[in-house]
């Protein structure tokens, strides 16, 4: 597994967790409050909240420090804000959410069943926001996710610790490192598709419009196919954005 700077642990473990819940943060202090209390909850369940801030320069850390059970301080980069977050976890199960996502009320007990029987998996997934357009992109990324057994990371892929291990964790790149991480992971088992959705904020498609979102994603998944760098097309992502 890639070993980025070693980060500063502000809380303390629970030994007796049973699923690690890593969140990479990067100035998500709007929201993070929200968030985290939501999932505080599930600590009666054995989860346990590991939030890995990859340089805020907003209240995230401030805000994230009585809400989480660890709070990480990473170099920044979604994939190794995760990387460093599965090596601090305590449990045998990992799954890695992003900040502006929120899980099922059952989510705990269906990726505990699920594990059971695959080695990885994820949710369907909601999107949510203004465009009309939203529930469109969400019945595509289901069913591209089902077709092709890669999930983005705003599905909620969880794993056992021991096989996100034996694949060497993410990939250290700026771009598709949960895509390159699915096609590791596919290399052992196909993913558990689960049929709980998680809703995930919608703001890229608002933003920037649902049309002109979707026609850059599958360009940038297009040139990945081909060979082009995640550097690369993360230097376009940014410019695009």
């Amino acid at each position: 597994m890639p070993t980025p700077r070693e980060g500063r642990s502000l809380n303390s473990a629970d030994p007796t967790a049973r699923l690690s819940i890593v969140i990479p943060v990067l100035n998500e202090g709007a929201s993070l409050a929200d968030h985290l209390t939501a999932l505080s909850s599930l600590g009666d369940q054995g989860v346990e909240i590991i939030v890995v801030d990859g340089g805020s320069s907003d209240a995230s850390v401030h805000i994230a420090r009585p809400l989480a059970n660890r709070v990480i301080a990473s170099q920044p980069g979604r994939a190794r804000q995760m990387n460093l977050g599965a090596q601090h976890a305590s449990a045998p199960a990992l799954l890695f959410l992003h900040a502006d996502t929120q899980l099922p009320g059952n989510a705990v007990e269906q990726i505990t069943q699920a594990l059971g029987r695959h080695a990885w998996g994820h949710f369907a997934i909601n999107l949510s926001g203004r465009s009309r357009w939203l529930p469109v992109v969400s019945t595509m990324m289901n069913l591209r996710s089902r077709l092709t057994g890669i999930a983005t990371g705003d599905q909620g892929i969880f794993v056992h610790a021991s096989t996100f291990t034996a694949v060497g964790g993410f990939p250290d790149q700026p771009l598709m490192e949960d895509i390159e991480l699915s096609k590791r992971l596919k290399q052992l088992s196909h993913p558990a598709c689960l049929r709980s959705k998680v809703i995930s904020s919608g703001r890229r498609w608002d933003q920037h419009g649902a049309w002109s979102t979707i026609r850059l994603m599958w360009r940038l998944r297009y040139r990945y196919w081909r060979g082009v760098s995640a550097t690369q097309l993360a230097r376009e992502y940014r410019d695009a954005r």
